[in-house]
């Protein structure tokens, strides 16, 4: 089948839709913390896509998605994007180049990690933060997308549906998060005296345009401009919305008063959930799922306030219990009509499909934990991960850039690059 130009134009939209996300998540991470790591957030996003771009050409895209061995990990048979390039890859898509194919992957490999830097803002060092990323991206993020997204894959080939990354994204790393968050501990308890976001507009902002790329990332899975991405394009913002909607309205009734970063929390949470749906279920469905993540995130977050465990921003409540609520819903709501490559769901009767995705919920949420924990602890080990009290004290953008976000905060003398008195 040669190249179809429509779903090549698509599909390279899509690319830049969903590298748009990466510095969407990084003012709305950097909004959300304390204004002296904002920056900090920010240059952590920018260097995690950086580095993972780098590892996805050399060997991250060869070990998800090279020929599978034995349904484990793929083969060394593509390292250094060897071999592709223009032509299909049918194992894929067969109306699309490889390359783009591999470009399209590279920015949801990217974002990942950057998801779990939420749970230890502010307190970890850039170093050892980037060993980590090395390491989780091709122990961690590479098999769990391979066992799924690779046609040979042991998940893929038990029948696990996760359209655009419930599982291989932000289940991943929302356990992960809570890895790292045990590993590294809780704040200071100065610094869990106030806690307010320091720039609500910047977490609008990173919200609208997560929200805008978050129609590469899922509409663009369907790898074709078709009603198959209509209905991901469809179903993504019907889900946003009423996420949006049903975390005002609890805010309404139990506060008496919405919040303006509860409602963007909302709207991610639901974008989590839809993520793993949106190429098999409907736009009814999609809304209900929007609903569910919502409560769900509320009631996790406000639970985990009362805990010891200091996810920073969340990560788990969002992402991790997100995308295993919107992959169970999965097993509900989808539907051949929606999408022939999918499967029925429960209420279109085949509750084997229910079964199929809890099993891959639990495989996917126990290695990211175990492998996560274990990673954290032996680089910790050899590289304190988290900054000193002096440093947190301070604040990691002065401690670990010497720089500040706002110029008032900018230290007596000349900046950088400024010439010499």
């Amino acid at each position: 089948m040669p190249l179809n130009s429509g779903d090549t134009a698509w599909v390279i939209a899509a690319t830049g839709l969903v590298m748009l996300m990466t510095p969407a998540l990084g003012f709305f991470y950097g909004g959300l913390v304390r204004r002296k790591n904002l920056i900090t957030l920010l240059a952590q996003c920018m260097a995690i896509f950086s580095l993972v771009c780098l590892i996805w050409a050399l060997w991250g895209y060869s070990i998800t998605f090279g020929p599978s061995w034995h349904g484990v990990i793929g083969s060394l048979s593509k390292v250094g994007l060897n071999g592709v390039g223009a032509a299909p890859n049918p194992m894929y898509s067969s109306s699309i180049p490889e390359l783009l194919y591999f470009a399209f992957q590279m920015k949801f490999a990217a974002i990942t990690p950057a998801l779990i830097i939420g749970a230890f803002a502010g307190r970890a060092r850039l170093k050892p933060l980037l060993i980590f990323v090395v390491a989780w991206v091709t122990l961690v993020y590479a098999p769990i997308a391979s066992w799924i997204w690779n046609p040979g894959g042991w998940l893929h080939a038990l029948g696990v549906l996760d359209f655009a990354g419930g599982l291989v994204v932000h289940t991943s790393a929302g356990v992960s998060a809570v890895a790292a968050a045990l590993v590294l501990g809780r704040r200071a308890p100065q610094e869990l005296k106030d806690t307010r976001p320091n720039n609500v507009p910047f977490v609008v902002l990173g919200t609208a345009l997560l929200w805008f790329g978050w129609f590469g990332f899922n509409a663009g899975s369907a790898l074709a401009a078709n009603a198959v991405a209509v209905n991901a394009l469809v179903g993504t913002n019907l889900a946003a919305a009423a996420g949006l909607i049903t975390w005002m309205l609890i805010d309404l009734w139990f506060r008496g008063k919405p919040s303006v970063v509860g409602m963007c929390v909302g709207a991610v949470c639901a974008l989590a959930a839809v993520t793993p749906a949106s190429g098999y279920v409907g736009p009814l469905g999609s809304i209900i799922i929007g609903i569910g993540a919502a409560a769900l995130g509320w009631l996790i977050g406000t639970w985990r306030a009362k805990t010891r465990l200091d996810d920073s921003l969340d990560v788990f409540a969002c992402h991790g219990a997100g995308g295993m609520w919107g992959t169970f819903a999965t097993g509900l709501f989808a539907s051949v009509a929606i999408n022939p490559d999918g499967a029925n769901g429960l209420f279109y009767g085949n509750p084997h499909q229910l079964l199929v995705q809890v099993i891959g919920i639990a495989v996917v949420a126990s290695f990211s934990f175990v492998a996560s924990f274990v990673l954290l602890k032996v680089i910790n080990r050899f590289m304190p991960f988290r900054a000193g009290p002096t440093e947190e004290s301070q604040g990691l953008d002065m401690a670990e850039f010497g720089e500040s976000a706002y110029e008032e905060e900018t230290p007596t003398g000349p900046g950088p690059g400024a010439p010499a008195p």
